[in-house]
């Protein structure tokens, strides 16, 4: 009921999305071919960034907040399902470290279902099961899941991994950007250095806990060694919640062909991330820009700007950063952006057409089995033309002009996740039950 009261508002909304019809030659037909099949299928989004302060009784997602995600952005996009997630960033790798990282987590886990639970029961409802995530969109509610990204809250105490998997948490990255006690990063690439030459023995042990207790492992953080040592050592399938294909952008934080093709034999799935930055390499901007976009930056107080620049982004950045500012600070920071890419403009943002030129050539190398679909929303992500949950049908609507089918859209979605994680699991009861 709610995605039909939204119809009108979400036609109007990709009409008014001219560069995106213009790219593809969309028509009346086409989007009311794709409106259907976006009604149908189960849309579940695999990472999206939360703060505990939009939790509050006072300031929660069913409002329409600044957030990238809230519920009424989802009713508008039809969003179904959204893994929200319990991100700690790398710390000091120290008793006092692991205690601020723990609490941090639990702040997360805790405001997830603060919402479901006591704020808005008969609008969402956290899944714990693949079976849970249809059950709840039928009910005409949203679904959310917990992800838990960068392992650091753990600490040393192995036994944290099933207390984050009894409240709720249904996959897990060994780090995030930084080394950690159990597995090296992706940025060691960029830093040239190394920790634990991919998993430490730590690491591993958290390997075989996930397994057991059914947490999907997710190789997008870690380094290439630490997610092809985590494949080996996998008895379960493995997801990366939020990458895109090294192939089409050269960046640490995607995946490059050994690791995909190896990925397709464990029988994971990569969720393809629509970060603008991971999706597209900006040319380097001129001088004159960069050194624009770091006065503005600074006045505003946002950290220094990541490669790229096109409009709008402030250099790369996406709502991670964005919402850090007040609404008002927001408003003023987006139109000084404005003024800024009229007179020093810089190579443009990566589009809808060229995220989905990802899922393309990740089907085409690894099969459709193995692609799903990812935003990274309130943690830096976004493209333009899905830039928020309310712009989710744009996604459908370039699927259905590649002539993706109805079954196809509705694997790469949802049906290949929820795969996955119903086979975690299936092993996970079986090595309870000392059957595997």
């Amino acid at each position: 009921m709610t995605r039909l009261l939204s119809l009108v508002a979400t036609f109007c909304l990709v009409t008014a999305t001219t560069g995106l019809l213009a790219q593809g030659g969309a028509d009346a037909a086409l989007i009311q071919k794709a409106r259907a099949i976006h009604d149908r299928v189960i849309t579940l989004d695999t990472h999206a960034d939360i703060n505990p302060d939009n939790f509050t009784r006072a300031k929660n997602y069913t409002q329409r907040l600044e957030t990238q995600v809230n519920l009424p952005k989802m009713v508008d996009g039809g969003l179904d399902a959204a893994f929200f997630i319990v991100y700690v960033g790398q710390g000091p790798m120290t008793p006092e470290g692991y205690d601020a990282a723990y609490k941090t987590a639990v702040a997360k886990f805790d405001a997830v279902h603060h919402l479901t639970r006591e704020i808005a029961p008969g609008q969402i409802e956290l899944a714990l099961t693949a079976a849970d995530v249809p059950r709840i969109a039928r009910s005409g509610r949203k679904v959310a899941l917990i992800g838990i990204e960068n392992a650091y809250p753990l600490g040393t105490d192995i036994k944290r991994v099933k207390e984050f998997y009894d409240r709720g948490g249904r996959y897990i990255s060994l780090a995030h950007n930084g080394h950690s006690q159990f597995a090296d990063s992706n940025t060691g690439e960029r830093d040239g250095k190394w920790l634990h030459n991919g998993l430490s023995e730590l690491g591993k042990q958290v390997v075989a806990e996930a397994n057991k207790w059914g947490l999907m492992l997710d190789l997008s953080h870690p380094s290439k060694a630490a997610n092809m040592q985590t494949l080996a050592l996998s008895k379960a399938p493995v997801i990366a919640s939020h990458s895109a294909a090294r192939a089409l952008a050269n960046h640490s934080r995607n995946m490059d062909d050994e690791q995909l093709l190896a990925l397709k034999k464990n029988g994971g799935v990569i969720q393809t991330v629509a970060f603008a930055s991971y999706v597209k390499i900006n040319k380097p901007d001129s001088p004159e820009r960069t050194a624009a976009i770091a006065a503005l930056r600074k006045e505003f107080g946002l950290p220094a700007a990541g490669q790229g620049g096109g409009p709008g982004t402030g250099g790369g950045q996406g709502g991670g950063a964005m919402n850090r500012l007040t609404p008002e600070q927001r408003t003023q920071y987006v139109a000084r952006m404005a003024e800024l890419d009229k007179k020093t403009p810089g190579d443009p943002r990566a589009t809808v057409a060229e995220f989905v030129n990802h899922v393309d050539y990740l089907v085409k190398k690894i099969g459709l089995e193995h692609v799903g679909i990812s935003s990274d929303f309130d943690g830096g992500g976004g493209v333009t033309g899905w830039n928020g949950a309310e712009e989710t049908f744009n996604v459908t609507l370039e699927l259905v002009r590649r002539g993706y089918t109805e079954e196809q859209i509705g694997k790469i979605w949802s049906g290949n996740l929820l795969r996955v994680m119903a086979e975690v699991d299936r092993v996970a009861k079986q090595i309870q039950a000392g059957q595997k």
